[in-house]
């Protein structure tokens, strides 16, 4: 059924980040609706059980959402597919996978939601990574799509900016995302969901924030190799 509450749709809203994200959200009065692989079984999550890899289903799942709701005004893509192994290791079927996710996915729900946000004057929000910059072992999949996705963002800005959709990266370094991971070095999963979700709800509508970078405020000692090089960003 519509509501006069702003709608939100989510990727990957099932944990960590995503479901802070979500959250947030929730609590500032949205409407909250989710594209997950794997749901939570969560009400006011309003998961759709959607494979982002499968074009298909994305477009038949963003169609239910807009059937639901009637409105679109913020779409976050969140969520993300990660493989973390040498180029010599990297399998062609984890490669696939992972662009699919991370960047094929996100130009697919840009294409499925442009109308809905154009209507709406929204905003689309993309989950970047300072991986896409800041390189480490293991890492090729990961901050390839991730550079990839900067790309993408700033092209959608050009084009669509004079027809009202306004879009963000948000470019986090290492975030506490796993279940009890409580590192003093890495950013909490409710830090990096009250962020997006002040951009989406508090931020005025006349600037565009074309890009956020987040870093944690505390640093390691050094030497450290591998994904652990982002908590150095």
């Amino acid at each position: 059924m519509a509501s006069d509450a702003p709608v939100a749709l989510l990727t990957g809203t099932n944990r960590g980040s995503g479901r802070a994200i979500a959250a947030a959200l929730h609590d500032r009065g949205y409407q909250v609706r989710s594209l997950n692989r794997t749901t939570s079984g969560e009400s006011w999550l309003g998961e759709h059980r959607c494979d982002l890899a499968d074009p298909a289903q994305l477009a038949e799942s963003v169609a239910q959402v807009l059937a639901e709701t009637g409105r679109l005004d913020a779409c976050v893509a969140n969520a993300v597919d990660r493989v973390l192994d040498p180029i010599e290791k990297l399998s062609a079927e984890d490669w696939d996978r992972i662009v699919a996710v991370n960047l094929t996915s996100v130009f697919h729900l840009i294409k499925a939601v442009l109308p809905a946000l154009r209507h709406s004057g929204g905003l689309f929000v993309t989950m970047g990574s300072n991986a896409s910059t800041h390189y480490f072992e293991g890492g090729a999949v990961y901050s390839a799509t991730k550079a990839a996705v900067k790309a993408l963002m700033e092209t959608l800005l050009l084009e669509e900016r004079g027809n009202g959709v306004r879009g963000c990266l948000v470019t986090p370094g290492a975030i506490a995302n796993l279940e009890g991971d409580h590192a003093p070095y890495k950013i909490s999963i409710e830090s990096v969901g009250q962020c997006v979700a002040s951009i989406i709800d508090a931020w005025p509508t006349d600037l565009v924030v074309g890009e956020v970078e987040l870093r944690p405020a505390a640093l390691p000692r050094p030497p450290v190799t591998g994904i652990d090089r982002l908590l150095h960003v």
